[in-house]
């Protein structure tokens, strides 16, 4: 049976240019039981939507599956990159290349943005201008809006803090 497409589903010829690069993350010991296609579409899913983990549609796999694929891909490298952030920058370069554009990058537009946390997060802090225990969210973007670089820090970051792209 098929499922309902949503807009936050990634097309399957994007999704073969990529397919790779996710199988690489797993290990081959018995074969895939869950097609990745579905569970990257359900990890874009929440990524859109905000929806907690658990309140993934039916018609996706288990939430489980799902959370177990993402903190898989999620996992940097000994070089400090996940296969995530792999798969997006292999993603823009694709574009940029077919815009007719140099794939190497010249020029970001970074933007930061605080979110509220909840007072339960393993990493907060207190945010002094809004007065809320927050994150934030960095964000650098070529000129033409595809995503380079996401990270994810304290709002106010410790002495030692590093950079995560």
């Amino acid at each position: 049976m098929r499922r309902k497409k949503y807009a936050s589903d990634i097309s399957g010829h994007k999704f073969a240019r990529i397919e790779p690069l996710l199988r690489s993350v797993r290990r081959r010991t018995k074969p895939t039981t869950v097609d990745l296609y579905e569970v990257l579409c359900a990890l874009l899913y929440v990524l859109r939507t905000g929806f907690q983990w658990r309140f993934l549609p039916a018609q996706f796999p288990k939430w489980s599956t799902v959370y177990s694929y993402y903190s898989k891909w999620s996992q940097p490298s000994p070089d400090g990159v996940s296969v995530l952030e792999l798969a997006l920058k292999k993603s823009s370069w694709r574009s940029s290349y077919k815009q007719g554009r140099n794939a190497a990058s010249t020029f970001l537009i970074v933007d930061a943005q605080s979110v509220n946390n909840t007072d339960t997060a393993a990493l907060k802090s207190y945010e002094a201008g809004k007065k809320v225990s927050a994150i934030k969210r960095h964000i650098a973007e070529h000129t033409q809006g595809l995503p380079h670089t996401v990270a994810v820090t304290t709002a106010k970051p410790e002495a030692g803090a590093k950079s995560l792209g």
